[in-house]
């Protein structure tokens, strides 16, 4: 990486919102640049998050009234938004308190998943709507959308679920539901294994890209199975970017089209 006099980084404060695997690599390639301080910070959502090197804050920011208070108080020069495809409200809050403070905001964002010849993918915009379509599907779900958002699928009696997470769901669970506590990556090998063990019959998945879970695409794919893909939200940040090196180079050249973006 360049040194300050090529980047112009000395005295720089750039806040790093991660949790994902690009997020931790960005921040591995960013405090190797003399001069430049970066924070990265992590929602805290999990209770053995796997930390990025660097300096680390956990925890909210109090909404956007407290990201304005701290971007103001470290005179952050630059954000980069690196955080999950679903974690809507962060990024939000994110393009409204870099607005506020006149701080750029660069999203970092991994493309989606692109269906290929074989796959039978059902996108659906909501968990509430995966819930409406799987009946007509299944009857045995493998449902991998994370803790937090099992409340919909409760009321599904008659279908028989298997849920995979990092840690314990939180929310209301289906009445037949056996709970897997995993992390990624997976192999194709496994998942198939795992989806004919269960006997599974449809996926309920969200739209997250990138290689570290994509492997029960492949395996349903392989098995004929239908998944219900839920897409990701709309993020409506001023630049955005697909690939750390590219935010890499947009911090050190602020400016997105100076990233070869």
């Amino acid at each position: 990486m360049p040194g300050p006099d090529a980047s112009g980084a000395a005295g720089r404060v750039v806040l790093l919102l991660g949790g994902t695997a690009e997020a931790r690599v960005l921040a591995a390639r960013l405090v190797e640049v003399p001069g430049l301080r970066v924070v990265s910070s992590l929602a805290g959502r999990t209770g053995a998050p796997v930390l990025p090197v660097g300096e680390t804050r956990v925890g909210g920011f109090g909404g956007v009234p407290g990201l304005v208070a701290w971007l103001r108080a470290r005179a952050a020069t630059a954000v980069v938004d690196a955080t999950h495809p679903f974690a809507a409200r962060i990024s939000a809050n994110a393009v409204a308190a870099c607005a506020e403070a006149d701080v750029p905001l660069l999203r970092l964002q991994r493309p989606g998943w692109t269906a290929v010849p074989g796959d039978r993918w059902y996108p659906v915009d909501s968990a509430d709507e995966a819930a409406r379509v799987l009946p007509g599907l299944a009857r045995r779900v493998f449902l991998t959308t994370g803790r937090l958002e099992t409340a919909p699928y409760a009321h599904l009696d008659d279908l028989w679920f298997l849920l995979r997470s990092v840690e314990p769901p939180t929310g209301a669970l289906p009445r037949a539901c056996e709970v897997l506590l995993s992390r990624g990556p997976f192999t194709v090998e496994n998942e198939i294994a795992l989806l004919r063990d269960r006997r599974i019959d449809a996926i309920v998945t969200k739209d997250s890209g990138g290689a570290l879970t994509a492997a029960k695409l492949t395996a349903a794919r392989e098995l004929g199975l239908p998944v219900v893909l839920i897409r990701r939200p709309e993020v409506r940040a001023p630049e955005q970017v697909t690939d750390t090196a590219a935010a890499a180079r947009w911090v050190l050249t602020g400016s997105a089209a100076a990233a070869g973006t």
